[in-house]
């Protein structure tokens, strides 16, 4: 709560987020809605790997997949539908 000989007071925004200031609780609150929106979607998704030949269908593997994504090249991203 004390920060280097400044006093911080953390307020509690909606959705229970705590923060010292606004623009920090709107980058928690975007953050978070983003996680949850990840999580809900990742069971629609399904992530075909051509290096190994793999198509993964399962929700918690399409999450890993996706944040494997930015260091494995050729990884795809789509629908099940």
């Amino acid at each position: 709560m004390w920060y280097r000989k400044r006093d911080r007071v953390w307020i509690q925004y909606l959705k229970n987020i705590m923060a010292t200031d606004s623009d920090s609780a709107k980058f928690l609150e975007r953050y978070s809605r983003r996680m949850g929106i990840t999580k809900e979607y990742a069971g629609s998704l399904e992530v075909f790997d051509l290096q190994q030949y793999k198509v993964v269908r399962a929700a918690a593997k399409v999450r890993n997949a996706l944040r494997e994504k930015g260091r494995k090249p050729f990884i795809f991203v789509a629908c099940k539908n």
